[in-house]
């Protein structure tokens, strides 16, 4: 009887440590970080746009303006491929779980059991 309850309190403490490893608010984090992408979008275009404006007063030249327009641009999509970046990395991670890796080697789906 004794053995049971070691084992069980075993078991009790295994799971507790699974909980503990995961973050608490791990959802929240990744809504939090792709909300930053649409931020940093829209803060790269505010300062390429300010930094144009700037250019264009200080040299009196409309062109310096869209070139302002553009580093923003090309800031924001600096931004957008940083993050496709780390987003594929994370799913090639998931690819490599034993799970989903049986699954595609095998082709099935789960549109093909229906």
């Amino acid at each position: 009887m004794e053995n049971n309850n070691n084992k069980i309190s075993q078991n009790n403490l295994a799971e507790e440590a699974k909980h503990e490893a995961q973050p608490r608010h791990k959802d929240k984090i990744e809504a939090l970080d792709n909300l930053s992408l649409g931020i940093s979008i829209v803060v790269a275009l505010a300062l390429g746009v300010g930094l144009g404006i700037l250019l264009k007063n200080w040299t009196g030249y409309t062109w310096t303006l869209w070139l302002g327009v553009l580093y923003g641009i090309s800031a924001a999509v600096l931004n957008v491929y940083k993050a496709y970046k780390k987003a594929k990395a994370s799913l090639d991670e998931l690819a490599d779980d034993p799970k989903y890796k049986y699954q595609r080697e095998h082709g099935i789906n789960k549109t093909d059991e229906n």
